[in-house]
């Protein structure tokens, strides 16, 4: 029989046997799914007879879904990877495309030419970029930038961005904060050209 990790059958010393816990040897006799369910019911019977919340699982930086468009989106502070400061107050009033990449991501290398371009062709009506780069070491993220001749602002996820501001699910991914403080896009994966000239109707 399969062993089911959800649930602990064993007798190990300091833990409590299947006749020691009320219910739980006729759980033991349910199907998987069912003990899942009563060990679930039963950690949280103990939660709230303790007078504690029940813990919610978060979910990982990494599987967090897109934002919701028309939601507010809320900015940190970053450190550019040229040295300079990104400063949430200068986005107010502003289109913000958020774009998240990485220099070893093959849709980023056919991508980021096209939000470079972008932000070229834009930014004197108010668009501006911010990239943040999932790249384990920012060296190699500004000699990729340098190597592939984009000047899109571009900054790293730290810790303290990540906490902040967390990344959605996939990559690349793109987000755009329209001049309200709100949502307009949110998208993962590879772009079509078409889709990111596309972005310049929320100027």
């Amino acid at each position: 029989m399969q062993h089911d990790p959800a649930v602990r059958t064993d007798d190990a010393p300091g833990s409590a046997g299947a006749s020691e816990v009320p219910g739980c040897a006729a759980a033991a006799a349910l199907p998987a799914p069912a003990r899942r369910a009563w060990l679930q019911a039963a950690l949280a019977g103990a939660a709230a007879a303790l007078g504690a919340r029940p813990l919610r699982a978060q979910p990982a930086a990494d599987d967090r879904p897109l934002p919701a468009v028309g939601t507010p989106l809320a900015l940190p502070e970053v450190a550019l990877l040229d040295g300079s400061r990104f400063l949430p107050a200068r986005a107010d009033g502003q289109v913000l495309v958020l774009y998240w990449w990485a220099s070893w991501c093959p849709f980023c290398a056919a991508m980021s030419p096209l939000i470079d371009e972008l932000w070229r062709a834009q930014a004197a009506r108010g668009l501006m970029v911010l990239g943040l780069s999932i790249d384990k070491a920012p060296a190699d993220a500004l000699a990729y930038l340098r190597r592939k001749e984009l000047g899109f602002p571009s900054g790293m996820v730290t810790a303290e961005v990540a906490r902040a501001l967390p990344k959605p699910k996939g990559l690349p991914v793109t987000v755009v904060r329209g001049r309200d403080g709100r949502v307009r896009m949110a998208e993962a994966g590879q772009l079509f050209p078409e889709d990111v000239q596309d972005i310049a109707r929320f100027l």
